[in-house]
């Protein structure tokens, strides 16, 4: 039977080979949307980094400005796919109506209570001392202020970068999981870039990495998994003053030290390098999979469950 126009109703149902290499039933296929995601993002990474070079800030300050321009340069890239797959901000885990909400207060609480029971252990075993305060007066209020900032910045950055537009994409092809291993696999082998880092360290991130996406599973949310990087790290480099992934922080609030062996204390690294620093991760995973035992983010070609509610319309 032929339509008005002479076409056949066959012929009308016929999708062109070339859409269906580019498109499947839910949208641009992932594969595609994140390798355009990618270029995006290079692109603009490169850019940020030329103007922050040519800016000649001094190092503390390069390194705010550098963490606000790789959060720029992963976050415009998901407005732009996100109008082309006609899909809000807030499916991408960081929906400005939960901004600073009670999750993130309570992923601050997790991490900072986190590297506290870390770092009390290593003292139980006389592998860590406190020191004394090495900051006075207004030399507190300021570096605190400011690595906090820091800090909640890289929270920002790394937990959208590795699992905001990245997680949900390739989970639309792979699966939650898939997706979810093999983010966390590169979030912690870019870690052995920087000094001082060690395997055993970006094999911790890695697994960190891993529980942050369970945190996304069981909340729907980023916010609380940034709330915990942002705590976990601030009260690792600022108030315990101690290596971050091999890196000191200048203005930490104390003169604290380990002692024996780098199996233990982590070494050049830090306490990301500990053994130690998986049992407490393993405690983390199984007391916040008790505290949150129901999925809302389903991933992959599931839907979330908050989808179509406030929790995602950013």
């Amino acid at each position: 039977m032929a339509d008005e126009g002479g076409v056949s109703a066959g012929e009308a149902a016929q999708v062109p080979w070339l859409r269906t290499v580019f498109v499947g039933d839910d949208g641009l296929r992932a594969g595609w949307a994140f390798a355009i995601y990618l270029g995006m993002f290079a692109a603009l990474l490169a850019v940020s980094s030329w103007l922050i070079s040519s800016l000649h800030l001094g190092d503390l300050w390069s390194t705010m400005v550098g963490e606000a321009g790789v959060f720029a340069a992963a976050a415009i890239p998901a407005l732009i796919m996100g109008r082309i797959e006609k899909r809000e901000w807030g499916a991408y885990g960081l929906s400005l109506r939960e901004a600073l909400s009670k999750l993130f207060w309570v992923g601050t609480v997790w991490g900072f209570l986190g590297i506290t029971f870390l770092l009390v252990i290593l003292r139980g075993m006389h592998a860590f001392d406190f020191g004394h305060i090495v900051l006075h007066g207004l030399g507190i209020v300021r570096f605190a202020t400011f690595w906090g900032v820091l800090f909640l910045l890289v929270g920002f950055t790394e937990e959208f970068m590795l699992r905001g537009y990245s997680q949900f994409t390739l989970a639309r092809g792979m699966g939650f999981w898939p997706a979810a291993v093999l983010l966390s696999a590169i979030f912690g082998a870019v870690h052995l870039k920087n000094p001082g880092e060690a395997w055993v360290g970006a094999l911790a991130a890695g697994a960190i990495g891993l529980f942050f996406c369970l945190t996304l599973r069981r909340t729907g949310s980023l916010w609380f998994a940034v709330g915990v990087h942002a705590a976990w790290d601030w009260g690792e480099s600022f108030f315990y003053s101690v290596p971050d992934s091999g890196q000191v922080s200048p203005g930490h609030l104390l003169s604290s030290s380990f002692h024996g062996s780098r199996w233990v204390t982590g070494g050049s690294v830090g306490p990301e390098g500990s053994l130690l620093c998986f049992v407490v991760i393993a405690v983390m995973w199984v007391v916040f999979a008790w505290a949150y035992p129901d999925v809302r983010y389903l991933g992959g070609p599931e839907k979330s469950l908050t989808q179509g509610t406030q929790g995602i319309t950013g």
